[in-house]
Parts: structure tokens; sequence; C-alpha cells
């Protein structure tokens, strides 16, 4: 990879992207995420090269310096948390696209996402407490913020929601989609048997 044309394309194939020049100069192109305006790729040409600016996370930042000479602290960036991907021929191909992947998750990543994430894990069959959720998204101790997430499920279809039940296996009575009967209808549908509102930990529960 030598080109701005081709770092923007593979920006580009990200998931919901768009590019933008944000300082009225054309030398400065950059890519952002739709939802949050936040860019994970800026692009421009400095002493004869185009140099790519990427977030980092901090277990990788000096990885990635060390490993190459055209990588470098990020310029007019935080230094902590962007290199500069310097585009001389020097940087594989593949760690170029590795580094701007790993700067698109950095950028995308977010608390209630992990946690629709972990609520696809669960499989059809089965339930998951708030707590085990939590888990799965990385952090046990925000189970309450299971709950506000769920109340706003961006996609019912795909992030089943209505499997989550409290710690005791009690439905939820304010459940987001039309209550405890909706949530138990859904279950029920799934083979799981609901009893009083309730379900089996024992044996309807992930491990």
């Amino acid at each position: 990879m030598r080109t701005r044309e081709e770092a923007l394309a593979y920006g580009l194939s990200f998931p919901d992207t768009y590019q933008e020049a944000p300082f009225h100069d054309e030398n400065w192109q950059l890519v952002r995420v739709k939802e949050s305006e936040k860019a994970f790729l800026w692009t421009y040409e400095r002493d004869g090269y185009i140099n790519l600016n990427v977030k980092v996370s901090p277990e990788w930042r000096d990885f990635w310096r060390n490993a190459f000479q055209s990588v470098v602290p990020g310029w007019h960036q935080n230094k902590e948390h962007w290199n500069t991907i310097i585009l001389d021929g020097t940087v594989p191909q593949e760690d170029i696209k590795r580094m701007i992947a790993e700067s698109y998750a950095l950028v995308t990543d977010s608390p209630s996402r992990r946690i629709y994430e972990a609520v696809k894990k669960i499989p059809k069959g089965k339930v998951a407490t708030y707590g085990q959720v939590a888990e799965l998204a990385g952090d046990k101790k925000m189970a309450r913020a299971v709950g506000n997430a769920l109340h706003k499920n961006p996609d019912p279809d795909s992030i089943p929601c209505y499997r989550v039940v409290n710690s005791k296996g009690q439905l939820a009575g304010q459940f987001a989609f039309g209550g405890m009967e909706a949530q138990a209808k859904l279950l029920r549908a799934d083979g799981i048997e609901v009893i009083d509102g309730k379900v089996d930990l024992k044996k309807y529960g992930i491990n």
C-alpha cells in the first residue's frame, strides 16, 4: 500500500463509514464512523509521502513503533493513542491493514456494542443473567448497564434480549417488547419453560 486512494478505499470498506475533508484542505482526507462521527483514519501528504494516522491501544502502540521505522508517534495528535504510518514501502500491506482495522475497532467500541454482541452469543434454548451478559461484555460490574442497553435494543431481530433474565431467573416486568408476557412468549418459542414468570437457571442457564 503506497497511495492515499488505497488507504481510503480500505478504510471505507468497514461498515458505516464515510470520507470527509474537514479542514477545507484537500491534503487532509479522513474516514469517519457515521454514528459517532469519530475519525479512525487520517490521510495526508508530508515530506513527499502519504501518511496515515491510526488510533492504537497502549499495549500495541510501542510494538508497532519498534517493529517498523516508518511507524512513529502520531503527528499532530495525542502520541499516547495515535500512531503515524509513513507509506514509504517499508511496512507490509497486511500490517498496514491490521493497524487500520485495529483503529476502527477502537473507535467503534462502546459498552452498549459489547453488550449487544454478548447477547447475540446466547444460544436458542438458553438464557443468561444480566451479570453473565456483563461479564461476557468484559465488565462484570456493569449489570445495570446491561438492562439499560437492552431497553434500547436497536435490532431486536438479531439481538435476542428476551433471553436475558435476572439472577433468580425472573423475567422483566418492564420488558422492552411489551412486558413479561411478551418475553415469556418468545422464550417458550425457543423451547424454554416459563413458570410463574420465572425460568429454571439450572436447566436453561448458560454455563
